[in-house]
């Protein structure tokens, strides 16, 4: 593919605006990909890893970097039209301004600081790239105010400092890169509209806790917290401060009944001290710690379920249409948008015969390691894999660029690649729904799915979408449309791995979960 690249000096807009702009830029007819974004050290980092020549630019300049569509250039439209009709494209949707209503508009506080000097909360929620995300969550914690730190790339020092400070004052910090939280029934960051409950998650994990709180929601049973704690706090470096104040917390909450622990694979000592506090705390525990031998979230949910007398349903699948492809072997490709959800994926597909799977996740220290770098690293990565499965929501894939379940296009990229390659059997994904996530994903990805069919006749697509039947983008409709297109939707993760990985050994009728 060509690619033009192209610096207007001295245009800023903030970060929310470019994103709408790319995707913008990015539909343009002729257009195969799209960058829009200031010129930071950062963003220049990120060009040069998806294939640009970064320019020689200043951090309040402009860059546009488009990867142009050969296909459409060899239908007989031309680079220059494209490149036109892209820049066109790119200054109506900067220009586009949001109706102001008449009335006059309150300058925002700059700072976490002055917005608490001007009105006091109990919570608040941090976003800022990673190098300032500390200094804002020690401003909150001065005046008072626990902290859901969505941000990522924050050093584990400033975590530990801060957690332990939040614990001397009987505050929280959740995070850094908390993307989810339940709070009183209110949900925050990616969040699902679950009903209200008994049940609090305590959660060193993002994906994984809004899986799990679908399949309750589902079941009919319902939420009252999810304390997000970042996936780190389980590690020997955090050591569950986090979780220790969280536990603390919900022991004294009398509306939670039930306490569930999720977290990617963690510490054992961690998990030891943890489960040794409830104890003291007599509050009672159910334990989804992912891991070799342990239980997946859907046997989790289904415990959940008899504990609190609630009937376990069948969890919900919608079949393809089409005609099924050959029964043969090939490799298995996941390419997760949740890091849990991948974890997760990497237990159940090992155990249901794959044996060590290539990841850019450290699962197992023994298993095969994927450059994951940068786009161009991961793409040649997976080109020599074996079965192979990627967390595309990596700090490491999503500097300078939006999260996959907001901007589907690296994933929509890693697709295409995986339908080229004659090795690839079955292509494992997931989408998860929710406030905060991409508006309507099963438009994007519902055409890359049939294009993928069309490409490989000899290809499965399996997809876990997480959702509830009150989720904005419609949970029904999104699973209709992905299975029009071609795909096996499952609402279980582990069902789901346990179908591709029967379809990559050639035994499809082994993980046949769908409708059972």
């Amino acid at each position: 593919m060509g690619t033009h690249v192209q610096v207007l000096r001295g245009r800023y807009h903030d970060s929310v605006t470019l994103l709408a702009t790319s995707r913008a830029v990015a539909s343009v007819a002729g257009v195969g990909s799209a960058q829009v974004a200031m010129a930071t050290p950062l963003n220049l980092e990120v060009l040069e890893s998806m294939g640009f020549t970064a320019p020689a630019a200043s951090p309040d300049d402009l860059v546009v970097a488009l990867r142009l569509d050969d296909d459409l250039l060899h239908r007989g439209t031309d680079d220059e039209g494209v490149v036109a009709a892209a820049m066109a494209a790119m200054e109506a949707a900067l220009t586009r301004r949001p109706s102001s209503g008449g009335g006059a508009v309150e300058e925002p506080d700059r700072t976490t600081a002055a917005a608490l000097r001007r009105a006091a909360a109990p919570l608040v929620l941090v976003s800022v790239p990673g190098e300032h995300a500390a200094a804002e969550a020690w401003d909150a914690l001065d005046a008072g105010s626990s902290v859901m730190l969505f941000s990522d790339n924050v050093a584990v020092a400033d975590e530990v400092a801060l957690k332990r400070e939040a614990a001397r004052r009987g505050l929280l910090v959740m995070g850094p890169d908390c993307g989810t939280a339940v709070v009183g029934g209110v949900g925050l960051g990616f969040a699902n509209a679950v009903r209200p409950g008994p049940v609090s998650l305590v959660a060193a994990s993002g994906t994984g806790a809004q899986h799990l709180m679908c399949l309750l929601d589902a079941a009919g049973v319902g939420v009252r917290h999810c304390l997000g704690l970042g996936g780190r706090d389980l590690s020997a470096d955090v050591g569950g401060l986090a979780a220790a104040q969280s536990l603390r917390m919900l022991a004294d909450d009398d509306g939670t009944e039930l306490v569930v622990l999720v977290s990617k694979p963690a510490d054992g000592a961690v998990v030891e001290r943890l489960a040794s506090l409830a104890s003291e705390l007599r509050l009672t525990v159910e334990w989804a710690v992912l891991g070799a031998g342990r239980p997946d979230l859907t046997e989790v949910a289904s415990t959940l379920c008899d504990r609190v007398g609630s009937a376990v349903p069948t969890w919900p699948s919608w079949r393809p249409a089409g005609t099924p492809a050959p029964s043969t072997a090939g490799l298995l490709r996941g390419l997760y948008s949740g890091g849990t959800l991948c974890d997760e994926a990497l237990a159940v597909g090992s155990l249901a015969g794959l044996g060590p799977i290539a990841s850019n996740v450290a699962f197992d220290p023994g298993w095969p390691r994927l450059d994951a770098s940068g786009p161009r690293a991961l793409a040649a990565s997976l080109a020599d894999a074996g079965h192979a499965m990627v967390d595309l929501g990596d700090d490491t894939l999503t500097r300078g660029r939006a999260h996959p379940m907001i901007d589907p296009s690296l994933r929509l990229e890693a697709l295409a690649d995986a339908a080229a390659d004659p090795r690839v059997r079955v292509v494992l994904l997931d989408v998860v729904l929710g406030h905060g996530s991409h508006p309507d994903p099963a438009a994007e990805l519902a055409p890359a799915v049939s294009a993928a069919l069309k490409e490989s006749d000899a290809l499965d697509v399996v997809l876990c979408l997480v959702g509830t039947a009150d989720d904005p983008q419609g949970t029904t409709g999104q699973a209709e449309v992905l299975a029009a297109a071609g795909a096996h939707v499952l609402a279980s993760n582990a069902q789901a791995t346990r179908l591709a990985a029967a379809l990559a050994s050639g035994t499809p009728a082994a993980g046949a979960e769908e409708g059972s």
